[in-house]
Order: C-alpha cells, then structure tokens, then sequence
C-alpha cells in the first residue's frame, strides 16, 4: 500500500470511528429528548397537570444545555493541553455511564421526589459528555483531514447528529412493537437507554486504535523544541481563547442559533405538540422525524463539499435565510393531520439545517489557532446550544399554549435572522491552513 493510499484508509477510519462515537453520544442525548415529550412526564412527574409536567420534563431536557458549556470549557480546558484524543475518550465514557444509569433510575411512583432530582443530575451529567465530545470528534476529523476535503470529513462529526436521531426514534418505535402502552412505561423505555453501554466499548477503541490529529502533535513538538528558559507559562486556553477571539466567539454561537432552536422544535417539540393536536401518534412522528433524518444525513454531506470548492459563508447564509422562511410553512402543515404532510415539514425544514449544519465543524474550526481551536469552537458552539437548544421546546410550548402557534414560526425565523447576520460578519475561512 503506497502512502497515499495508506493516508486515505486511515482517514476513512478516522471518519467513520468519529462518526460512530457521535452517533451514539448523539442518539443518548437525543433518547432523552423523545422521552421528555412522550415518556418523563407521566413516569417522573405524576402529581402534576399534564401541561405542567411536559414544561417540567421539558426542563429537565433544558439541564443538559446548561451543562453543555460547562462541558466545552473543561474538555476544551483539557483537549488543548493533552490532546483531542483522550478528552474524547473521557466525553464518550461519561455519556455511556450517564445514559445507562437513566435506564436503572426508579420512577416518582417508586422513591418520590428524588426520581426528577436524580433525572436532572443525569441528564446535567449528559450535557457535560455533549459539550466536551463535539469538540474532540469534530477536531479529530477536521485536523486531521487534508485542506481540500475538510468539510466533507467534518460532516462525519456532523452526521452523528441526525444518525443519532434515527438511533433513538428506532429504538423507541421498535421497543414499541412489542410491547402495549402499559409495557412500554412500565419498563419497554428502559431497553434504549441500556443499549447506551456500547458507547463505552467505542471510547476503548478510540483509545487503542487511534492517534492525536496532526496539528495537535506539530504543537506538542514545537513545544517540546523551545529552549526552557524561552517556554512562557500559559493561562488556561479558554481563559486564552476568550482574549484572543471574543467576537468570534460570540459570532460562532449567533451562527449556530438557527440550528439549535429549529432543530429541537422539528424533533422534540412537535411530538408533543402533533400527539395533542392531530390525530398522528407516537409513532407516527417518530417516523416523520427519523425519514427527515434519514434524508438529512446525506445532504449535509453534499453541502459540506459544496463548501470546500466555494466557501463556507455563503451556503450557511442560504440555509438560515431558507429556515427563516420555513419556519411559516410547518405548523400548516402539520394541522393538516396528514402523516405526508408531517414528513414534508420536518424533512425540508431539517434539509435547511444540514445547509448550516453539514459545513459548520470546518467553518468552526478554521476560526481559531491551533492552541485554542478545542476551547474556542467548543465555546462558541456550546454558548450558541444554550441560549438556542436548551429552552427552544419550553418556549415553543408556552407561545403556543399562551398565545398561538404562529408566534413559534416568528421565534424560528427571529432565531435565523440573527444567525445570517452572525455569519455575514465573519470571515471566510475555507481555504485556512489548520496546521499554521
């Protein structure tokens, strides 16, 4: 095998290892979601009205946003100084550990009040893995990958969103096969999350079979050359970050606001909402959804090449303008109670995101210095998660149970708004070199 050859097989592994860890990150934190809508609230939160419990499951599925920056910032603390491979194996564990033990965890009915306590501090632990796996999986692939096909590869990282998605909705419609309603509250829900122990065994082989990205060892080599006396003692790099690119950051979170309030209203938000105002049931949505996933994936792929050949700027910018204007499409749709229509809504409107989404682990990366990038991109993306992701279903649920459904597509498309401009205001980055 010639050294190019040798180069591409080892990259496709590097890629297909990174997209099979984010999956299944992906398909834990993504689990949690479906069961928000559909299974939390009745099994966690019984006394409650059912209005109620939805908004307190919903935010409890809130706290793994709001750990998530604090995951970016020990993770990227971390992957700056000792490497993106092993804070990725260290991320991926966690989430394993987390998500099994949500499997095991006694309901209200069982030990009362410390159930929905004891589900928050999971599902906090979840956001902590989230935030620091992103991170390390789509710097393994980016600095890794050569100049001309960096977008492309990122979109491995990116996939296992979506893959993710299809993982979870699977598992939930296939538990639900066998087993009647009263089966599936009763322990039928517990099976997908106990599957979550083969994250554990990915992470082992993370830690085996892989090495550091290229750019990360140029940097400990050309630590390791400079004379002791010339060495200056670094603060934390995300303490480094924060001074060296703070509109970036700010801009990297803005830019990522579309992905995250659309992307949590399409496949968390409308199962509840298309369950109580329609007569589709669960399964019927989690169809939907896993179909707009399924067509998601390979587009995102198809917008990542389109962004090494012409940039990353202007295909992102289309996807936030077409969001935006989606966003008043989809709850029409949906209150046609047709399951076509359903899957025209969520599969458009997630085809859209994949126009941000796909080239954004590139984008994100070729904005910071080799010695931040964990902790910059990390941040950026995180902060862009919180204020976006974390409470989109909660207040999709209050303008729609408070005022109407309408004002949910405002949101959408206020949230695409500022994204356009965040990305109208950044440099193009597609033709960085990320080993400078």
């Amino acid at each position: 095998m010639n050294q190019t050859s040798h180069t591409e097989s080892n990259m496709r592994k590097v890629a297909l290892t990174s997209l099979a860890g984010t999956s299944i990150e992906w398909y834990d934190f993504f689990l949690y979601g479906a069961a928000a809508g559909l299974v939390f609230p009745k099994l966690f939160f019984g006394e409650a009205s059912p209005t109620t419990a939805l908004i307190l499951s919903f935010l409890t599925f809130a706290a793994g946003f709001i750990a998530r920056p604090v995951g970016g910032v020990i993770f990227g603390h971390f992957g700056d100084l000792i490497g993106r491979k092993k804070t990725l194996v260290i991320a991926l564990m966690l989430m394993g550990i987390s998500s099994t033990l949500i499997g095991l965890l006694p309901t209200y009915a069982t030990i009362g009040i410390a159930a929905p306590i004891l589900l928050t501090v999971l599902r906090f632990a979840q956001g902590i893995a989230i935030g620091g796996q992103w991170g390390g999986a789509m710097l393994l692939v980016t600095e890794s990958a050569p100049k001309e096909k960096r977008g492309y590869y990122g979109a491995f990282a990116q996939a296992g969103a979506p893959v993710g998605v299809i993982l979870a909705n699977l598992a939930f419609i296939t538990v639900g096969l066998f087993t009647n309603e009263e089966a599936f509250l009763s322990w039928g829900w517990r099976i997908p999350f106990l599957a979550s122990f083969v994250l554990i065994l990915i992470s082992l082989y993370i830690q085996l079979k892989l090495e550091d990205t290229k750019a990360f060892q140029e940097l400990e080599s050309l630590e390791d050359k400079t004379p002791q006396d010339s060495k200056v003692v670094k603060s934390s790099p995300i303490l480094e970050a924060i001074k060296k690119y703070p509109k970036r950051i700010s801009l990297a979170a803005g830019a990522f606001l579309s992905v995250q309030v659309t992307f949590y209203i399409l496949i968390a938000f409308l199962l509840a909402y298309g369950v109580e105002t329609t007569d589709m049931d669960r399964d019927d949505l989690l169809m939907a959804v896993l179909i707009g996933c399924a067509i998601m994936v390979p587009t995102q792929f198809a917008f990542s090449s389109y962004s090494d050949r012409n940039g990353r700027k202007g295909i992102f910018m289309a996807g936030a303008a077409l969001t935006a204007v989606w966003a008043f499409a989809i709850f029409p749709l949906m209150a046609s109670g047709s399951f076509l229509f359903a899957v025209i809504a969520i599969t458009i409107g997630l085809t859209f995101l994949g126009m941000m989404y796909g080239p954004q682990a590139a984008f994100f990366a070729e904005l910071f210095s080799t010695e931040v990038r964990y902790s910059g991109a990390s941040l950026g993306y995180q902060l862009g998660a919180i204020v976006g992701g974390s409470f989109a279903p909660i207040i999709a649920t209050l303008l729609w149970k408070n005022y109407d459904i309408f004002w949910v597509s405002v949101y959408i498309a206020f949230a695409s708004i500022i994204s356009l401009i965040s990305v109208y205001m950044l440099t193009e980055t597609f033709q960085k070199d990320l080993n400078d």
